[in-house]
């Protein structure tokens, strides 16, 4: 048996990390500015998440939701005081995918309704509810086709009033669109969903599996607009790498016994996970490392030659090229050492490296980038 190849893979096989650096088997050493999607947060093996993992796995490594868990309540506690939503329950799950999944469907449980409402050039994830919210066919089934799915423009607003009517189930909207290259809903914007979410009684969730844990420069993106959705879905930074993902639910959203469920969601081993990304997030002042060190980067981008766009907040960030980005990401890897994220806009390098960044690392990169740019701006001054 092999694995089954779905994925274009890089001839390259990490064996070491730590912080924000990645060493290959043949020893080289690669700044990550991508995080594996986002997801390393905290830095590569941080000494605190390794210790917290370690010592829950002593002690017992799984049980099932059929007890009592006391680390899922000192996550929850800890996770509602750093983000600022310490009254929203909290469902845990293992991926972005996942969460999605469960905020639509406790969404219909909640109001009966069916219709869903998603973004153009959204991203929401590969399960089956998920998927046919994400506006991408190539990676729909036939069997996907069945979900009840209307697409709107991001940030328009009339699009969004003449679908936004009283059959809507649910709004489902990226705190920031990753996939599609960092693409920002407006503030006034969220508020209209949220505006419009209340006059027709439709749930409105903002999915921050990518945006959410910090990486802005606030917890939540969406908390730049001051709003507060119903449900909030989340991933990839919650676990630094270890599988575990969130719903946090709105009070007024009532639990019944049997509506959601999961085997694996909320163990040990991913509570004792997710409880170190906070305590680190919190005891290192990551999120302000965010804002400060992606203000940087942004400025310094926004000067460079050969830079069509950059867009973004804190350490999400897209950098949109004259060109097909994906030679630039090649050489960025294989002759500067960096790694760098893509996007289906493919003039556009994503950026999203570790929350723990540095300047001087940021500076590392911002030097690999103008290297590996000279030789595509020759060509085009040809």
């Amino acid at each position: 048996m092999k694995p089954f190849d779905v994925y274009p893979l890089f001839d390259i096989e990490p064996i070491k990390a730590e912080s924000c650096w990645i060493w290959d088997k043949e020893g080289k050493k690669y700044l990550d500015f991508y995080g594996g999607h986002a997801v390393i947060s905290i830095g590569h093996t941080h000494p605190h998440y390794v210790k917290k993992i370690e010592e829950q796995l002593e002690q017992i490594a799984f049980y099932s939701n059929s007890v009592k868990i006391r680390q899922q309540e000192e996550l929850s506690q800890k996770l509602g005081e750093l983000s600022g939503y310490d009254d929203y329950g909290l469902f845990l799950c293992n991926s972005g995918a996942e969460a999605n999944e469960n905020a639509l469907k406790l969404s219909s449980f909640h109001n009966g309704r069916k219709k869903i409402i998603a973004f153009e050039k959204s991203f929401h994830g590969r399960t089956s509810l998920a998927v046919a919210t994400t506006n991408d066919s190539s990676i729909q089934a036939s069997i996907n086709g069945s979900h009840e799915i209307v697409f709107v423009p991001l940030n328009d607003e009339f699009a969004l009033s003449k679908t936004l009517t009283s059959d809507v189930c649910a709004v489902i909207i990226e705190g920031i669109q990753g996939v599609a290259g960092i693409q920002t809903p407006s503030d006034d914007f969220l508020k209209y969903i949220r505006k419009r979410c209340d006059e027709t009684g439709a749930l409105m969730i903002v999915d921050e599996v990518q945006s959410g844990y910090g990486r802005t420069g606030k917890f939540f993106a969406h908390q730049f607009s001051c709003i507060s959705p119903d449900i909030i879905t989340t991933a990839k930074g919650m676990g630094n790498g270890f599988p575990v993902a969130g719903v946090l639910i709105a009070p007024h959203i009532k639990a019944k016994h049997g509506m959601l469920g999961t085997t694996f969601g909320g163990g040990y081993l991913a509570c004792a996970a997710a409880i170190a990304v906070l305590d680190v997030i919190k005891e290192e002042h990551l999120i302000g490392n965010a804002t400060n060190v992606g203000s940087y980067l942004i400025e310094k981008l926004k000067m460079m030659e050969g830079v069509k766009e950059v867009r973004g907040k804190g350490l999400m960030i897209g950098v949109e090229m004259h060109f097909n980005a994906g030679a630039l990401r090649n050489d960025l890897v294989f002759k500067y050492q960096i790694f760098t994220g893509s996007a289906s806009n493919k003039n556009t390098v994503r950026l999203l490296p570790p929350l723990t960044i540095t300047k001087e690392e940021a500076d590392h990169f911002l030097k690999g980038f103008a290297l590996a740019l000279q030789p595509y701006l020759q060509s085009i001054a040809q």
